[in-house]
């Protein structure tokens, strides 16, 4: 008897540190992207234009999965079924709810206009803080494939510490207004993440239980923030014009690339961990892979400074505060 009912809880736990082990990978890779689709923002001195050729990519990596692998139609169909009958057994899913590329397409938008400018580690710092907040309203709420989470204390604690590292990160700027501006748009992109995580999570569920559903959540993802920004593109060609001619380095296009991997895995963690925890794992692999990006590769006249190290360390304490002792009750 004894075994039996400890099984469940060890196998939570196990499943748990899985999850974020795998959502720290995954904020490893968004810093990457970053840097990525920053660059290519910056050669072409257009922001809109990156991210639009990132997302293509991605979308394009996605549909030759889906032309290859029947289960990914499959929960794709699964999905197309639960929009247009949401009260007959298919998941209960809204339309509203397949909208989570337009956070995504905002994220990388973002990636492409800032990161040249203040670096990648203030850029996902100050996205913290958007994450972080917002992922708590998230889950409270219920908008995540688990369900509605408590509003604990300690949770509350580890934001209100996120807070507190933004500040100290972009301490740097505030004698620089053009910076701080900027340093605002990554903080509004870290409240649309909180959401998209959530959305995906439930589009992921609905199409599949296994892996193929976090693909098939990725395709709908992809597609939509692929026509939010070519919408976006058009307008900007109108009023601005072409933009520069495209560089011939291969691995500035990887950003897409890296996209398809984040966005499939996090709408698979999302089911297991929540979002708050998804999103404390995320950021604490875009907080250490930022600062090591920064620190060898550095964007150029944007040294790591004091505060930017400080700020980032705090944020890592933050996620050590609201996520540990989750792991330890599960």
């Amino acid at each position: 008897m004894t075994t039996t009912a400890t099984r469940p809880a060890g196998s939570t736990r196990q499943h748990h540190l899985v999850g974020l082990v795998s959502a720290f990978g995954i904020g490893m890779l968004v810093a990457v992207q970053s840097r990525l689709n920053g660059e290519l923002g910056g050669i072409l001195g257009d922001g809109i234009t990156a991210a639009l050729i990132s997302f293509g990519s991605g979308l394009l990596i996605l549909l030759i999965a889906t032309g290859v692998v029947p289960r990914v139609r499959r929960g794709l169909g699964n999905v197309w079924r639960a929009i247009r009958t949401p009260m007959r057994g298919y998941g209960g899913l809204r339309w509203w709810q397949c909208i989570g590329g337009v956070a995504g397409a905002f994220l990388v938008a973002t990636q492409s206009i800032t990161v040249s400018v203040i670096g990648v580690a203030v850029f996902l710092v100050a996205g913290v803080a958007g994450q972080a907040i917002s992922s708590l309203a998230v889950d409270r709420l219920g908008f995540g494939p688990a369900g509605p989470q408590p509003l604990t204390a300690v949770r509350i604690v580890g934001a209100l510490v996120a807070l507190v590292a933004v500040a100290l990160a972009v301490s740097d700027q505030l004698s620089h207004p053009d910076g701080l501006v900027l340093a605002i748009l990554p903080a509004l992109a870290g409240v649309g993440t909180a959401v998209q995580q959530a959305i995906n999570g439930r589009v992921a569920r609905t199409a599949s239980s296994d892996a193929y559903g976090a693909v098939a959540a990725g395709v709908v993802n992809f597609l939509v923030g692929f026509v939010a920004l070519l919408i976006v593109f058009v307008v900007d060609l109108a009023l601005r014009g072409a933009p520069r001619a495209l560089p011939s380095e291969p691995w500035l296009y990887l950003g897409g690339a890296c996209g398809v991997v984040f966005i499939s895995a996090a709408a698979a963690v999302v089911r297991v961990v929540g979002v708050f925890v998804l999103g404390l794992g995320t950021i604490a692999g875009q907080l250490i892979a930022s600062l090591f990006i920064d620190v060898f590769v550095p964007v150029a006249d944007k040294p790591v400074t004091a505060p930017v190290v400080a700020g980032t360390l705090l944020a890592l304490v933050a996620v050590a505060v609201a996520a540990v002792p989750n792991l330890r009750h599960t």
